[in-house]
């Protein structure tokens, strides 16, 4: 058996799985016997994958979506800077199509008034199944000299026919300054979650529950890279427009990482990814980091808008708040036992 990481176009056997394997399970190891050290949350990458995969050239796995007069590709192929102006926007897409995967890209942001335009990095299959599609976000909401960038992320699955998608948006402050320098922005799509990863640490997991309606993204999608003016309502809903006077605005990207199956590969997607890669279920570590950055970064959450949904969220915020609520308990029950 053998599966392919579609970015790089070659074909990884058995034998190179196994240790890329052994290497990540001693990783998890060593993050896990320092879970109770307070110092190394959002420190240490929970979900290391960044570090065991190849990094691919711009060209070997993306090409022009549009305004490729707005694309500047390094002199070593390995980072693209995309730009908008007055007059176009800009951005790229994977050549391939992938039926589950791990996507990262990390992104350089610019400093000062950005308001209105988003930079985005995304899966979809719009363009396939218009008015079906699905949709995995990651979005960065431009803002004002002095307030911070919110990255917004959102999950759509299988349209309803008539445009009308169901967003489930959720927004986070950084820890970090994200004009400073570059940092990994990673997607990680499987049979049974989605997980949203900042430099390797959850922020947020949405997983796969059919058992409460929710309609899960299942279908072949591409890798896509944007910038665009949203002026409508990107910045404080729409208060703050995007100012022409301070273009270009760009944003950079680099260390395009991808793992990815094809649509026929079922032992890749079922076994390789959604096992032995990344566990289904989030270990000790990895939810105190996911709960860390709910209870301190994050701004917005659909579960939360009652104005929105005055009838009732989404059916599966209820067993989210539930693995959260358990994660609790049982750090109340290690503290009582002195562990």
């Amino acid at each position: 058996m053998a599966f392919r990481i579609m970015s790089a176009f070659v074909w990884l056997n058995m034998n190179l799985l196994l240790i890329l394997m052994l290497k990540i399970a001693d990783h998890y190891t060593q993050v896990l016997a320092a879970a109770g050290d307070n110092d190394s949350i959002l420190q240490e990458p929970t979900v290391p994958l960044l570090d065991y995969l190849r990094v691919s050239k711009f060209s070997e796995g993306y090409a022009n979506l549009w305004g490729g007069q707005h694309q500047n590709v390094s002199e070593d192929g390995y980072s693209v800077t995309i730009r908008i102006d007055r007059s176009s926007g800009s951005g790229f897409k994977s050549k391939e199509p992938y039926m589950y995967g791990f996507f990262n890209a990390a992104v350089k942001l610019q400093a000062g008034y950005t308001a209105g335009i988003i930079t985005s990095f995304y899966l979809s299959n719009n363009q396939v199944y218009q008015g079906w599609h699905d949709e995995i976000d990651m979005e960065f909401l431009g803002t004002i000299p002095g307030e911070p960038y919110k990255l917004q992320t959102n999950v759509y699955g299988n349209g309803t026919g008539d445009g009308n998608l169901i967003g489930r948006e959720q927004q986070f402050h950084l820890w970090f300054d994200p004009t400073q320098d570059f940092h990994n922005y990673s997607i990680l799509w499987t049979p049974s979650q989605i997980l949203f990863l900042v430099d390797g640490i959850p922020i947020r997991r949405f997983p796969k529950t059919e058992s409460l309606g929710v309609i899960y993204p299942s279908k072949p999608m591409s890798v896509y890279a944007t910038i665009w003016d949203a002026s409508s309502w990107a910045t404080d809903g729409g208060r703050y427009k995007a100012n022409y006077s301070y273009e270009p605005f760009l944003s950079t990207f680099s260390n395009f990482q991808t793992i990815g199956c094809n649509d026929t590969d079922a032992y890749c997607s079922k076994v390789l990814i959604d096992n032995c890669l990344v566990s289904p279920h989030l270990n000790k570590k990895q939810m105190v980091d996911l709960k860390y950055v709910r209870k301190n970064y994050m701004t917005y959450d659909y579960c939360q808008d009652l104005q929105r949904y005055p009838k009732g969220t989404m059916p599966e915020c209820s067993a989210q708040e539930d693995q959260l609520k358990e994660l609790s308990i049982l750090q109340n029950q290690q503290k009582i036992r002195g562990l």
